[in-house]
């Protein structure tokens, strides 16, 4: 009898989601930063997986991080590997309500002060065994955060750059103008936007808000001066101190109101469009729905 020795190596699921994030940023600090871990245990783990399977994954040079041809076979099978995980535990909570545990939900600065606290409670009450683990950041990390399954959902102001994930609108946010009571435009009805551009103020670069805000008064660039807001509750401040204007959406109008700015209805149409973001095949679909329903009757009443 012949007996044939097979050399097991261990597969990890945590080395996968290095391959997927690495493959993805095709660049080791930002893919540590998306893994949440230091880029020296990300590129020490990807390396200790190449040795178990004995193949090299990625091409490293000075410029640039590439896959290897066996690095694109291997990638493919790293997603569905972690699909595949995602759903197994789905499945060992099946004789369990979907509104049982955790919910993973990352929503963006401009909302998540404002939101999150009208919809909480409503939730709890409907939900009693959901909590919320949230998680605050810009677009696009929240975005990476979801696909790479470190968040199950993500409340976002943007259409999906990509077909990979899925997003169903919740409802309308409209702008407002934030003046300062001096400012020649504080006494009007209603606002052209045209009419703010000359000493608009927009949040920081990375913001989704400040593109917003750009595109509804019809510029390119901001009045900043040496400013660099990265909140909004900062932004009405700079207002307050008539350093210029800006537009508000109209969830933080009640959070904003008690500052010394004056707000005001735009004569146009400028909004932005609130949408629930998730993974197509995430295994817990009534959470989502439970979710969406909460906020769009907190929201029904706007602002």
């Amino acid at each position: 009898m012949t007996i044939i020795a097979v050399r097991p190596f261990p597969l990890s699921f945590q080395a996968l989601r290095y391959v997927v994030a690495l493959a993805q940023h095709r660049h080791f600090g930002r893919a540590a930063k998306a893994c949440h871990v230091s880029q020296p245990t990300l590129s020490s783990q990807l390396r200790k997986f190449e040795e178990d399977l004995g193949v090299r994954l990625f091409e490293r040079t000075n410029k640039q991080v590439a896959l290897t041809p066996a690095g694109e076979r291997i990638l493919e099978h790293a997603r569905k590997a972690l699909e595949e995980m995602s759903l197994l535990e789905a499945a060992a909570q099946a004789g369990r309500d979907q509104l049982d545990g955790p919910l993973k939900l990352g929503v963006i600065p401009t909302l998540a002060p404002y939101l999150m606290p009208r919809i909480l409670g409503p939730l709890r009450e409907a939900c009693p065994r959901m909590t919320i683990e949230l998680w605050e950041d810009l677009t696009h990390p929240l975005l990476d955060l979801l696909r790479n399954h470190r968040l199950d959902a993500a409340i976002i102001a943007t259409d999906l750059p990509d077909r990979d994930l899925t997003a169903i609108a919740l409802f309308v946010d409209p702008f407002l103008a934030a003046l300062p009571p001096s400012h020649r435009l504080a006494s009007a009805e209603r606002i052209r936007e045209a009419d703010l551009a000359r000493d608009i103020l927009v949040l920081a670069d990375g913001h989704c808000l400040a593109m917003q805000t750009l595109n509804a008064c019809g510029r390119k660039s901001a009045h900043r001066g040496f400013f660099q807001a990265a909140s909004l509750d900062t932004l009405a401040n700079l207002v307050a101190a008539g350093y210029g204007t800006t537009l508000i959406p109209a969830v933080a109008a009640a959070a904003l109101s008690t500052r010394n700015v004056v707000l005001r209805p735009l004569a146009g149409a400028a909004s932005r469009t609130i949408r629930l973001a998730s993974r197509p095949t995430f295994p817990r679909p009534q959470a989502l729905r439970a979710l969406e329903g909460v906020i769009r009757k907190a929201m029904a009443g706007q602002p």
